[in-house]
């Protein structure tokens, strides 16, 4: 790696890192989602049991997202301070943990700074998600 590879991946490192605020928020929306379906689940309307439930498992999906950015940020990091080893290793090591799919072509780092900026915006979607689900919610219940 040369230092505009190194420094693609600390940029990268910062940026997946910079995605725990919006984890934070995704976590904040799936525990009010949780806690209003156990405290108030049956006086609930309909609309907002619904949309209360969907916020909560969108947060599943939001909490593994918030994972794997978190995991690919020490990644990144690592490849910066030297700690990983070539990146085919780095390949073969995922593969053999399940993160990633046995296949023949090599990965350049281009490619894995684009996959983390793809799952990057997944997180925020998925955010975004759970954040119009709650306030759906809370409206269909002020609206009853």
């Amino acid at each position: 790696m040369n230092d505009m590879d190194r420094t693609l991946c600390a940029v990268t490192a910062r940026l997946l890192q910079a995605s725990r605020v919006t984890a934070a928020w995704g976590l904040a929306i799936s525990v009010v989602a949780i806690a209003m379906l156990a405290f108030t689940g049956c006086a609930l309307p309909m609309l907002s049991l619904i949309t209360f439930a969907a916020a909560a498992l969108v947060g599943v999906l939001e909490r593994y997202l918030a994972f794997r950015l978190y995991f690919d940020a020490g990644l990144f990091k690592d490849l910066v301070g030297g700690t990983n080893a070539p990146l085919d290793a780095l390949d073969s090591a995922l593969q053999r943990l399940g993160l990633r799919p046995v296949s023949a072509l090599p990965r350049a780092l281009e490619d894995r700074v684009a996959g983390a900026r793809k799952m990057l915006l997944r997180h925020a979607t998925a955010v975004a998600c759970q954040t119009g689900l709650l306030l759906l919610a809370l409206l269909t219940q002020t609206l009853r």
